[in-house]
């Protein structure tokens, strides 16, 4: 039986890869890098300290890790308070809703800062929907590992089969499949270059998996 359900936030529940992206290649330029889109996309889903890491050793470069992620956030920061079209992805608080009605607990299991993730839930007024958030950025692994996911099923007190996940990036089905957690990815026009393979359902509008219609996947 369905009892949990593990939301990624980038990409599923706001649209904040474009300000991420936007805020990256400000970065990049600051710092004097080109970084092609295969790579960029490579790293989608993975925390920002752990894709500095890695932009810190693939070219080498002197700044610390931490210094590079405050470059970046400084910029996210600023197209996060200036841009006021910034919104929930169509149709997504309805699911919350729906799955909250009907007594499922949710989990929000981000890549993002915990700082990042509670500025989106007192933006838009989320905190009352879900049992629990937890950062990778606050975990030693990232996406791909699945350490995100196994903690996010203890914290919803379910075992894997029980729960299901909600990715929009190849890392983060990845880290869902390696969790043994039933994974649907969500096929946005802004995820671009993923690859769902491995994902058990793939979707692209948040109806196709209304509580009604997924539950039944999960009955003994």
């Amino acid at each position: 039986m369905l009892s949990a359900v593990i939301f990624d936030m980038d990409g599923v529940i706001v649209d904040s890869e474009p300000l991420h992206r936007r805020a990256y290649h400000s970065m990049f330029q600051k710092i004097g890098i080109s970084v092609s889109e295969d790579l960029y996309h490579s790293l989608t889903g993975k925390s920002t300290l752990n894709l500095c890491k890695e932009l810190k050793d693939r070219f080498n470069l002197p700044h610390t890790p931490e210094s590079l992620m405050a470059i970046k956030r400084g910029y996210f920061d600023h197209l996060f308070e200036a841009d006021e079209s910034f919104d929930l992805i169509p149709g997504v608080l309805n699911l919350i809703q729906d799955y909250h009605h009907h007594k499922l607990n949710l989990v929000l299991a981000s890549s993002s800062s915990m700082r990042s993730i509670k500025r989106i839930f007192d933006r838009f007024g989320l905190h009352d929907y879900f049992k629990a958030t937890i950062s990778g950025a606050e975990l030693k692994a990232s996406k791909p590992h699945p350490e995100i996911f196994m903690k996010a099923a203890k914290a919803a007190n379910s075992e894997a089969h029980e729960c299901m996940v909600i990715e929009d990036a190849t890392n983060g089905v990845e880290a869902a499949k390696a969790a043994a957690i039933f994974c649907v990815a969500y096929d946005s026009k802004h995820s671009k270059n993923q690859d769902y393979s491995k994902a058990d359902l793939i979707i692209s509008d948040f109806d196709e998996i209304k509580y009604e219609r997924i539950a039944s996947r999960f009955e003994d």
